[in-house]
């Protein structure tokens, strides 16, 4: 899909692979929309590609409805959607210091799956209006984020292994159900990626878990992940299905 004036929108947009995503989409033309619970870190990526930026909290139905409301009454209707949005705390079922909590597990839920369900739902009724833009009827792309965990969730990561999971099982009947208004429905599973989160680690820490990956035994970078996006973005028979990238890493129970 040529994207040269074509809205996009990334959700997560403030840092990390999200941030990654909005200036792969900036640098190959396309108007984006950066969305972030942080206003300041969406607002600097926005400056970087002459986007537009907006804070919003993905599960919640009103900030995002405001969100693409605003989006489209200054750059359009998105026609390529990329759900970065996500936490990751950890948190064992039977702690030291009792059951896990349920505020949190529910947190982790609404947020990695209900925000990514809410952006897709919403984003897809209004891209549906869209002309079609490709040969085969296509209107846009939409792109969801799981994660490794989802398959191999480690001691620690009920929640987010849950949530991640989620996201896994939307993948294909979201294809099926928007195929008939030409949208296509994708998810990216990475592994290790080089996010902030990870990098504040100690430094032993980062050398032992890169030594996990099989190859190459680093840490993925954003970049990549926004490449994986970029060509998911072009290639129109890549459609209902979830795609790790990982180095090849399956994790360990801790």
């Amino acid at each position: 899909m040529d994207l040269h004036g074509k809205c996009a929108l990334v959700t997560g947009g403030g840092s990390g692979m999200g941030a990654s995503v909005a200036r792969m989409l900036g640098a190959r033309g396309a108007r984006v929309a950066v969305l972030d619970l942080n206003a300041d870190a969406a607002e600097a990526t926005a400056k970087e590609i002459a986007g537009v930026s907006f804070s919003a909290d993905v599960a919640d139905e009103s900030s995002v409805k405001a969100a693409l409301e605003e989006t489209i009454s200054q750059i359009g209707i998105p026609r390529v959607v990329v759900s970065c949005a996500g936490i990751a705390p950890a948190s064992r079922i039977l702690g030291r210091e009792g059951p896990h909590e349920l505020d949190l597990f529910q947190d982790v839920i609404n947020t990695n799956l209900v925000g990514t369900f809410n952006v897709l739902r919403l984003c897809a009724s209004k891209m549906a209006e869209l002309d079609p833009v490709t040969a085969a009827g296509g209107r846009g792309v939409i792109i969801n984020t799981a994660s490794v965990a989802a398959y191999e969730g480690q001691i620690g990561q009920a929640a987010y292994a849950s949530s991640k999971g989620g996201v896994v099982s939307l993948t294909l009947p979201a294809a099926r159900e928007l195929a008939r208004v030409g949208i296509r429905v994708m998810t990216i599973a990475p592994g290790l990626i080089g996010t902030p989160m990870l990098m504040k680690m100690d430094k032993d820490v980062q050398n032992s878990l890169a030594s996990q990956v099989p190859f190459p035994s680093r840490f993925g970078q954003p970049e990549e992940f926004a490449s994986l996006v970029s060509h998911v973005i072009d290639n129109e028979m890549l459609n209902g299905e979830v795609i790790r990238l990982d180095g090849a890493i399956r994790l360990a129970p801790k």
